[in-house]
């Protein structure tokens, strides 16, 4: 990080290529930047090395060709096994000035560890989670929530700014608190949409026409603007999957527990989503949630598919 970050000067690492991390990868990559890459499986790289990025075989082989190096994998033992295992993580192969930013939604408490040991090393650690889902990834157009120092945050805009908006929010682990409470808007305005399209399908309305209406008034929504008519066509493939956003909702109750909060919508809606997984229903995405409504109402909007299109 001597030099302005640019794709002639910066090398870059990349740790997860799941269904967010391969699109935010592959803007880098078309925007010039050298990447090397690490994936548990190799074939989830394949479409990124196609495009010029250098697989290897560990995190720390990621970090020692790289100045920056970006991690976004599926839970916080994940995170920790990446970044600040001794033998392979990232941290034990990044050098002197080197930036990991943790991309993953984690639990505050290890962001501000993994801040902590990378500064003793001489490296810097931010924190920064993302919202915008699988389209969001694709047309760079996240939310990205940013913790640790702000200089370091506003030297890596030019990489920010390739995957979407970036907020500063404090300290070492505010980017994390920021995304769970994401989570928890997120949480209850799923459980409102999917018990909107019930209720309309039980008073007889046609579906595709409902989510129309509704979408320029006040039930507007982003959760509504995404996942509306992919719930209508049946389409349950994970843009952020339900496993996911089972572990993000389980840290957001554990922070509640801890700074003695009661939100019920959040406990109703972890719920929810933990009959999913019960069911077998975890890889789905989580529009997933209407599953768990119809299953308690006795009904299907299944056959509501077919009006999709007609005016």
């Amino acid at each position: 990080m001597a030099t302005d970050v640019g794709p002639s000067s910066t090398r870059l690492g990349w740790i997860g290529t799941g269904v967010m991390g391969r699109s935010m990868c592959a803007n880098l990559i078309n925007a010039g930047y050298t990447l090397t890459v690490f994936t548990r499986t190799p074939s989830k790289a394949q479409e990124l090395i196609s495009m010029g990025a250098h697989w290897v075989d560990t995190p720390k082989a990621v970090a020692s060709q790289s100045d920056v190096v970006f991690s976004i994998v599926g839970y916080p033992s994940d995170v920790r096994q990446v970044i600040l295992d001794s033998n392979s993580g990232v941290l034990s192969g990044l050098r002197q000035g080197g930036v990991i930013i943790d991309m993953t939604t984690s639990e505050p408490s290890l962001a501000v560890e993994i801040h902590s040991i990378a500064s003793a090393a001489g490296c810097s650690a931010i924190d920064a989670p993302v919202s915008g889902g699988d389209l969001g990834a694709r047309n760079a157009a996240l939310s990205i929530f940013a913790g640790g120092e702000e200089s370091i945050v506003q030297r890596l805009n030019p990489l920010f700014n390739l995957l979407g908006k970036v907020y500063y929010m404090g300290a070492p682990g505010k980017g994390q608190f920021t995304k769970l409470g994401n989570q928890v808007v997120i949480a209850s305005s799923m459980v409102g949409l999917c018990e909107g399209l019930i209720y309309a399908h039980k008073a007889g309305l046609d579906l595709n026409h409902f989510v129309n209406a509704i979408s320029t008034g006040a039930a507007g929504s982003k959760s509504l603007d995404l996942y509306g008519s992919r719930i209508l066509n049946r389409d349950l493939e994970p843009g952020f999957y339900v496993n996911h956003f089972v572990k993000d909702l389980g840290i957001c109750l554990r922070e509640c527990q801890n700074m003695g909060l009661a939100l019920p919508g959040l406990a109703l809606a972890q719920q929810l989503y933990l009959s999913l997984k019960a069911h077998g229903e975890g890889d789905l995405g989580t529009q997933a949630l209407i599953l768990a409504l119809e299953r308690i109402n006795n009904l299907s909007l299944q056959s509501e598919a077919s009006a999709i299109g007609k005016p």
